[in-house]
């Protein structure tokens, strides 16, 4: 014979009551968690963008030190991007980049301008000052977990490190310098030379190119080096178009 009560519950009598309070509780309390994600991923976007902002802005100022346009560094970020993509690294990474790399130089902002700005050879003094600027950058990025920070910080540390292992400020070489900071290093350096500097005039893209072709397995890596080469009339027409519409600092933070 079945007990009176296991006839109830299974007529809806307490137990399935007690069920089905335990499945709504539980759905309440999946809702309440969903709304709380949500809530912290739109807070961590905030203060993620109101970073970008104000390192972006941080690097301007360096920038602007050095060049009174301030759109070399918009520049890097997408010759940055697009040679990383052209050569085979996913859309995610080549993103990234984009809005990392022209956080590279920003360092400079704590180099004297005694020093940034002379026209002359440096010094071995304010040379030992110069090659402080990849540290105390990647100390102003590298206080955050943010991905892009994270990357902006490997970049501004190893942007100055050499292929052959000659560069500063680790002695890195080859391989063991983060494909960010090459990447990076090669467009710095092509858009430097085509650049007016106070120190010198604009050099010709060909005699960049020239230039960098000089550097391949020294300074740079030889595969970015050949990429770079190879796209080079992509690139400089990148370049341009930039000149010509450089986005504005609103875009550049929509844009991360």
């Amino acid at each position: 014979m079945i007990p009176s009560t296991a006839c109830a519950a299974g007529k809806g009598g307490p137990e399935n009551s007690y069920d089905e309070l335990a499945i709504a509780q539980m759905e309440r309390i999946v809702l309440d968690l969903k709304a709380m994600y949500r809530e912290r991923n739109d807070a961590l976007r905030e203060v993620t963008r109101a970073h970008h902002d104000a390192l972006l802005r941080l690097s301007r100022a360096a920038e602007y030190r050095d060049d009174d346009t301030g759109v070399h560094i918009v520049r890097i970020g997408f010759l940055s991007e697009a040679l990383a993509l052209m050569l085979g690294e996913g859309k995610t990474f080549a993103r990234l980049l984009r809005n990392a790399a022209p956080m590279h130089d920003v360092g400079k902002i704590g180099i004297p301008d005694h020093v940034l700005k002379k026209p002359g050879a440096l010094t071995p003094d304010e040379r030992a000052v110069m090659n402080r600027h990849p540290e105390i950058g990647a100390e102003i990025l590298g206080r955050s977990r943010i991905p892009l920070f994270q990357l902006a910080a490997e970049v501004a540390l190893c942007h100055h490190e050499r292929w052959d292992g000659t560069g500063y400020p680790r002695g890195l070489a080859g391989d063991a310098i983060p494909l960010s900071a090459r990447i990076v290093a090669v467009a710095d350096f092509c858009d430097a030379l085509t650049m007016d500097r106070c120190y010198r005039d604009a050099f010709t893209p060909a005699q960049a190119l020239d230039m960098l072709s000089a550097q391949r397995g020294k300074a740079f890596d030889p595969r970015v080096v050949d990429r770079f080469i190879a796209k080079a009339d992509e690139l400089f027409a990148l370049r341009a178009r930039i000149d010509a519409a450089p986005p504005s600092h609103d875009e550049l933070l929509m844009a991360a």
